[in-house]
């Protein structure tokens, strides 16, 4: 048996039928904070622009305002779009993150746009920009980071920060990027799962060790809508089908509230769709959920799941969170694929950190 599996938090920020975006952002603080006190390995914030439903557009602001608001967990981008934006601007926001936040500061690089096309061309100004060149973006964030970079700008603040870098990906591509660069890598199985288990394979199988990581680490995003009962966790996971459906539809909109009955109202193609998305989730009760859990680890043997819970209230979301928490808990250790160093968490225990072969300083989304 391997060391327990890690669980985190993914937030979208959500804008909810009524809300708006300051009241989404009291949200995500109060989960972060809530994520802190149950132990939560760390919060992560997702890149999203155009979205009505989705706040965490400026995502490194944001993430400043949780890193604030809290004092342990550690906070991060999942992740910043690195197409949209200029890898010298990134180094500065992150090192100005790091700067203010010692120790608790991630960076997950994606190569998609967050957005549609029309959105990314307005976002980038520049339409000469090509996600191809993503690898070599990466490359020189990674030399800004530097103790001494190659090249000849210099990123202040950033340069000789040891910011954790993971490549993100909803398929092989990232998996064999973050093999070939010796980075951890996060795939978005909560809403792309058809190619997890392959691109898991291809970057185990691949993997160079760096001096960032000695060993493949898995990180592998989850759905969980947990609730008291079978039936209400049923419900309340309504909302984020109901948006999903709209989004692919071409009508997104911000979270709408529950709908009893709604996910067997859905059928044919975009009911096929909808099922495959929840194929990585866990929706019931405490007993169920761990159930699920406990197959998804066994089955896929992730290092860390970074859980997602697109609920319309805020207090069922919190308590779903809290329901994760304690079943995970739980649980017996698993298998793992990572040989981990390890820092001081949220209560002071000593966690697994996947971004160091050595033991990491005490101080992980």
């Amino acid at each position: 048996m391997g060391p327990m599996t890690q669980i985190s938090v993914l937030d979208l920020s959500p804008i909810v039928q009524g809300g708006n975006a300051g009241q989404s952002f009291r949200n995500s603080l109060a989960l972060a904070r809530h994520a802190e006190a149950l132990g939560y390995q760390r919060y992560w914030l997702a890149e999203h622009h155009g979205m009505p439903g989705i706040a965490s557009a400026a995502t490194a602001v944001l993430l400043a305002h949780v890193a604030a608001g809290t004092h342990s967990i550690r906070v991060g981008a999942g992740g910043i779009m690195l197409p949209n934006h200029s890898p010298l601007v990134i180094a500065e926001q992150f090192g100005t993150l790091e700067s203010l936040y010692p120790g608790r500061i991630d960076l997950g690089l994606g190569r998609a746009p967050g957005s549609d096309q029309t959105t990314a061309r307005a976002l980038r100004r520049n339409l000469a920009s090509d996600s191809d060149e993503f690898p070599q973006d990466v490359l020189e964030l990674m030399d800004y980071f530097a103790a001494e970079p190659k090249g000849p700008v210099r990123a202040v603040p950033g340069q000789g920060l040891d910011i954790p870098i993971w490549i993100l990906g909803s398929s092989l591509y990232g998996a064999q990027l973050a093999a070939a660069l010796g980075l951890p890598y996060a795939f978005a199985s909560h809403f792309a799962p058809q190619a997890m288990l392959q691109a898991i394979d291809i970057y185990r199988s691949y993997f160079k060790p760096s001096a960032r990581l000695a060993k493949p680490y898995v990180m592998l995003g989850f759905n969980v809508f947990a609730a008291d009962t079978d039936a209400q966790a049923e419900v309340l996971a309504t909302s984020m089908q109901q948006a999903f459906v709209n989004l692919r539809s071409g009508r997104p909109g911000r979270l709408p509230p529950p709908l009893p009955g709604y996910r067997a109202r859905v059928d044919g193609q975009m009911g096929a769709m909808l099922e495959s998305v929840l194929s990585c989730s866990a929706i019931g009760a405490p007993a169920t959920v761990q159930g699920q859990l406990a197959e998804f680890i066994a089955r896929t043997a992730a290092d860390e799941l970074m859980i997602t819970c697109q609920m319309f209230d805020q207090a069922a979301r919190l308590r779903s969170y809290q329901i994760t928490a304690e079943v995970r808990a739980e649980m017996r250790p698993g298998p793992s694929a990572a040989a981990l160093g390890t820092h001081a968490g949220p209560s002071g225990a000593s966690k697994a950190s996947p971004v160091r072969a050595q033991p990491a300083p005490a101080m992980l989304a």
